[in-house]
């Protein structure tokens, strides 16, 4: 064990049987591009400035086109990732399949111009997952948490009901889909809160095994401006870390959004657990103000620290096993241009 701080983590530059990433000290991140088929959603979450209000006459007016995808797709050719990031259809609207159309199309054009899409929409139904699941190499879906602070929030959006997201969870299993999910904390939740929502997704992870990264996301307040973490609140996360690692399996990786985190601070987050930094595009279209840092300048301050930054697909090496060959041969071509594409 080594000591950051007042925490005790587990020293992962003696291998540990924690697997290869964190033996090496080495810290992963995905080269992507968000495309937003469409922010209208049903959900009326008490934190979200991601959404609009759906138009009654028409959810779909602000539809992606594949025109509009296939330039968004050219600004940015290093990324080996097109994460799909949606506004939700209620399901039993009569513009759920036209929705649906858009997440397929766009997956097929993720694929078709040599990229790999990662889908996540919200909670889907079994044939809509497995549609999307012969298409993408991994999808996902935030937990969020559990407890009355997360109760309090989605009291107007009723796809967030803890139940059905781990239903969705649990179909993602079933189905064999690389998976990833995660916790929004700091919305007033307890540390208790936290633990049993981490239990749930170990025991999910014993199960069925698909769990290949759990995000652990700092909310922060939206405006024009960004509010960084105060010392208090960076103690607090990095004990959640350090509780994450002991609680989940050791081959489920954990993922810190690096522009949600003061930067100088980062290396603590690696020292208390975290191993992936997640999908790094040029802009965050969740936290807009809060503006993802470059990758010369975070190697520089990892590579200080003792850390190599690693990319990596949007499906993880031990998680390729899973995939229809179509797909896992295509992540095979992609690997090989990885490690140019991460020092785009």
């Amino acid at each position: 064990m080594v000591t950051s701080g007042s925490l005790s983590v587990p020293d992962r530059g003696r291998c540990g049987g924690l697997g290869a990433a964190r033996r090496c000290r080495t810290v992963t991140w995905s080269p992507s591009v968000t495309l937003v088929p469409s922010r209208g959603c049903f959900n009326a979450c008490g934190y979200c400035s991601f959404r609009r209000p759906p138009d009654p006459g028409d959810p779909l007016a602000d539809a992606l086109s594949d025109h509009e995808a296939r330039q968004v797709l050219r600004q940015r050719p290093q990324a080996a990732e097109v994460l799909l990031l949606s506004g939700e259809v209620a399901p039993g609207s009569p513009w759920r399949s036209a929705w649906f159309a858009r997440l397929l199309a766009l997956s097929r054009l993720a694929l078709a111009v040599g990229r790999l899409p990662h889908t996540n929409a919200g909670p889907l139904s079994l044939r809509e997952m497995a549609a999307l699941g012969r298409l993408n190499p991994s999808m996902g879906l935030m937990l969020e948490g559990l407890g009355p602070a997360y109760d309090a929030l989605h009291r107007q959006a009723p796809s967030k009901r803890l139940a059905t997201r781990l239903g969705q969870l649990e179909q993602a299993g079933r189905l064999g889909i690389p998976f990833t999910t995660g916790l929004l904390l700091g919305v007033g939740e307890t540390h208790a809160d936290r633990r049993r929502a981490l239990k749930l997704l170990a025991e999910l992870q014993r199960r069925w095994g698909h769990l290949q990264e759990v995000i652990l996301q700092p909310w922060r307040p939206h405006g024009e401006r960004a509010l960084l973490l105060d010392d208090r609140r960076c103690g607090e996360l990095l004990e959640t870390i350090v509780a994450a690692r002991r609680i989940l399996p050791a081959e489920v990786h954990l993922q810190l959004p690096p522009n949600l985190w003061p930067l100088e601070r980062l290396p603590q987050a690696l020292e208390a657990g975290i191993d992936d930094l997640g999908g790094i595009d040029v802009h965050d279209v969740i936290n807009p103000a809060y503006p993802q840092p470059g990758i010369e300048p975070l190697q520089s301050l990892l590579e200080r620290a003792g850390w190599q930054l690693r990319p990596r697909l949007c499906v993880h090496p031990g998680w390729q096993v899973r995939l229809p060959p179509v797909l896992r041969r295509r992540c095979e071509i992609l690997a090989e241009r990885l490690p140019a594409l991460g020092q785009a």
